[in-house]
């Protein structure tokens, strides 16, 4: 293997991969670098693709030659069409991913591509230097941006030493950026749950000039699927006939699932009101902005004190998982109390908790810095995807991944870069908006933010 290549990518979750395959798929010679390769495309939230407005994101990304709508077909265990009460407009498909499978089939397709290497590492520094030549395409950006005095990317250093070379970086590091997780007051260093944080990158991102921040966001308690009373809580079937998501599936083979819906009551709310002293969210503990559509259930608890429930979906984190996804109860709260507020809900009276539910703080670069085509200002080459631009889910990082792989090959060619318009696609809309109203809290799409969305359809996206 050389240590010379066209496009360096940094981070295999949904961003980085569908960067990677773009590029690779574009003829470009490219590398993933990632920390543990049986981690890629894992799903460190809910195993579900999609949604309302994220339903919308996948389809064009499929259109595009995407990864993300293929792989969710081929291992989905649900599938749903939601708002069909209302208009196609907004129509969005959601599915119930298998988590494992689903990334082990994502690892198998990059693992088949040509012309992608992949190395199991953590990035503890990017090589750049004074700017050399600018293609012609990007030199209007460059000029405006300050021009010869922009730096450019030169390759990267990994923590133990090894070091690779390239002319473009997309840079895809989701909440690994000195990641502190919080359960109580236990404070853990890491970018996963049992995965180790990149503690040097954000000391070189500074040192490179780019202004960092912190931001929040948390998962829910898992339980055993075998300690859990369903009978208590609402079936949730899928769709019959199930919908791809992909325009090249033909159908989906597979049998589904259900999922189920019970709700959170006056005692769970109690529980959680006795403690809220003990909650890192509250305690000052945690200093990062977490999300405000998808909050934790102390949030909503203090947020909505009017409301006397709360939805919570368990969620089968695949067909033969032992493992339900408490959807709706992420939380930071103590053990102790994770256990009381979960056994006060109706269907987990008894449930055994699997993991724990933990909030996770990390480092993001704010939006200001980088242009539409995802490359940022003040450095040359180098292109931000995914959480590190404050957004959340996988679907707007997938989105993104595949616009900065493919402008990172644009760059190393010197061709026009592909900026898509908020006319012409909701990853056009989520990224004018991250470079013109740089987000506060993590980002998440809606379909309420495309002034297109009449033709913005998620069944269109091929035509579009």
């Amino acid at each position: 293997m050389s240590n010379i290549y066209d496009v360096i990518v940094i981070g295999g979750g949904h961003a980085g991969a569908e960067a990677a395959a773009a590029a690779a798929r574009l003829g470009c010679r490219t590398l993933l670098v990632t920390v543990g390769l049986d981690a890629i495309g894992r799903m460190s939230c809910n195993p579900a693709i999609g949604g309302l407005g994220k339903g919308q994101i996948v389809r064009e990304i499929d259109a595009l030659g995407g990864l993300m709508a293929g792989i969710t077909d081929a291992t989905g265990i649900q599938f749903r069409m939601l708002n069909r009460g209302k208009g196609p407009a907004v129509w969005a498909p959601r599915a119930q991913a298998d988590r494992e499978h689903y990334s082990e089939a994502l690892r198998r397709c990059l693992e088949s591509t040509p012309n992608l290497d992949l190395v199991d590492g953590i990035v503890g520094a990017i090589d750049a230097g004074p700017s050399g030549h600018h293609s012609p395409s990007f030199e209007s950006t460059a000029a405006k941006d300050g021009g010869s005095s922009r730096l450019c990317v030169r390759g990267v250093r990994l923590e133990d030493g090894r070091n690779f070379r390239a002319s473009a970086i997309v840079l895809t590091t989701g909440t690994f950026l000195r990641g502190l997780m919080h359960c109580g007051t236990d404070q853990t260093p890491g970018g996963r749950i049992g995965e180790q944080a990149a503690e040097q990158l954000s000391g070189s991102l500074e040192q490179l000039g780019l202004r960092l921040g912190r931001l929040k966001t948390g998962t829910p308690p898992r339980v055993h699927r075998d300690s859990v009373d369903f009978d208590r809580a609402e079936a949730q079937p899928g769709d019959m006939p199930p919908v791809p998501f992909s325009f090249m599936t033909d159908r989906i083979d597979q049998p589904q699932v259900n999922c189920w819906v019970t709700y959170t009551n006056q005692v769970t709310h109690d529980v959680i009101r006795a403690n809220l002293d003990r909650a890192p969210l509250f305690s000052g503990q945690i200093q990062g902005r977490g999300p405000r559509y998808c909050p934790s259930i102390e949030d909503k608890i203090v947020r909505f004190a009017d409301r006397d429930r709360h939805q919570v979906f368990l969620e089968p984190e695949g067909r033969g998982s032992e493992r339900i996804y408490c959807n709706g109860l992420a939380t930071s709260l103590p053990k102790d109390v994770q256990e009381d507020m979960l056994h006060s809900v109706p269907g987990l009276e008894r449930a055994r908790i699997l993991q724990y539910g933990y909030a996770i703080e990390y480092d993001w670069v704010p939006t200001d810095q980088i242009n539409a085509t995802l490359e940022a200002k003040a450095v040359a080459g180098l292109f931000l995807a995914g959480q590190i631009n404050g957004t959340s889910g996988y679907e707007e990082a997938a989105g993104q991944g595949l616009l900065a792989g493919i402008n990172a090959v644009a760059k190393v060619r010197g061709a026009d870069p592909l900026i898509l318009g908020r006319d012409e696609a909701y990853i056009g809309v989520m990224i004018d908006d991250l470079v013109t109203r740089p987000p506060v809290e993590p980002y998440r799409m809606f379909t309420s933010r495309a002034e297109y969305r009449l033709q913005l359809r998620s069944d269109n996206a091929d035509e579009r």
